[in-house]
């Protein structure tokens, strides 16, 4: 179902958007995938989960045994267990003022602005600000996230921290991550990456701002820390231009900037997963303009939609706590 109305008399008279089911979908897309993890592929999205989607584990030992005619269950230690990723369902009710954001949008029409997609409605507008704030706090959640908050569901770092299987990375008496001693630190959860891991693909270790800041500023230089004071490529502080991919020991670095400033994660991205249901039912998208039902300039917006992360096996993950 969609509906959208929009009356423009040299400025924004009146506004009425309404979309729902699958035609929410680009919407609440671009509010929950734009933040910087999943805008870059660092996890595993499942885009359409309804309801719930079991994350099944198999583990088995002794599998191969000596060749004969007969067939003999060669290991009777299979085991399956099972992770749920049912995403929750969270709204956004918010009332904003025309006359705040009027002069704005009006001066990306008229070209005023970095961005190369223009908003072509007052109501998208609105919407792409709302998008914005969601896409902000869901990079949060996915990483910090308490499910007992209001708008939060269960992290990862929440998930991991109750879980026994996932391997703790050692810190030593730190409690801050520095230039001084993300090198250890970083070395630290490498050491921690289980064997059957370690050197796959899409191996990664997640970072806190503060821990990539730290790193950075590590490779700019200072004999201390084996770079030798002229750092990377000898390029001193001015080697770093935000552009560079990084890694450490070979494996890929990720920025994750809603993740705690005392954690690191390690982990390949395919046993990562962020949940959604983009197509679902339920999902709402509405710009409602309250003009005149209050004679106000004030316009409410509403978005329902789901979310929830979950991993598939602890045991290949990482986890340093400071």
């Amino acid at each position: 179902m969609s509906n959208h109305n929009v009356n423009l008399t040299g400025s924004v008279a009146s506004i009425t958007s309404t979309y729902a089911g699958e035609f929410a979908g680009k919407y609440i897309s671009a509010a929950l995938l734009s933040g910087k993890t999943l805008a870059e592929g660092a996890i595993t999205i499942k885009p359409n989960v309804k309801f719930k989607e079991v994350v099944k584990k198999v583990a088995s030992t002794n599998i191969i045994a000596n060749g004969s005619c007969d067939f003999t269950e060669t290991s009777n230690a299979i085991t399956l267990t099972e992770r749920i990723l049912q995403p929750e369902e969270f709204q956004v009710n918010l009332e904003l003022c025309k006359k705040d954001f009027r002069s704005d949008w009006e001066a990306v029409q008229m070209g005023y602005s970095a961005f190369d997609n223009l908003p072509p409605s007052f109501a998208d507008f609105l919407i792409g600000h709302v998008a914005a704030k969601v896409a902000e706090k869901t990079e949060q959640n996915i990483w910090a996230g308490v499910n007992a908050t209001t708008g939060e569901f269960d992290g990862f770092t929440v998930l991991m921290a109750a879980d026994g299987d996932v391997n703790d990375a050692a810190i030593g008496s730190e409690t801050s991550y520095t230039s001084s001693n993300i090198v250890t630190l970083l070395g630290n959860v490498v050491d921690a990456i289980p064997a059957a891991v370690y050197g796959k693909e899409d191996l990664t270790i997640y970072v806190p701002t503060v821990a990539l800041q730290a790193y950075v500023r590590a490779l700019g230089g200072f004999s201390s820390n084996g770079q030798g004071a002229a750092g990377t490529d000898a390029k001193g502080q001015q080697w770093y231009n935000m552009g560079n991919a990084l890694s450490f020991e070979g494996i890929k670095i990720q920025h994750a900037p809603g993740m705690p400033a005392n954690h690191i994660i390690a982990g390949e991205a395919s046993n990562l997963y962020f949940g959604t249901g983009l197509l679902a039912d339920h999902n709402e998208v509405k710009v409602i303009d309250m003009a005149d039902i209050d004679g106000s300039q004030n316009v409410r917006i509403v978005m329902r939609f789901t979310a929830g992360v979950q991993y598939g096996i602890g045991s290949d993950l990482v986890l340093q706590t400071l």
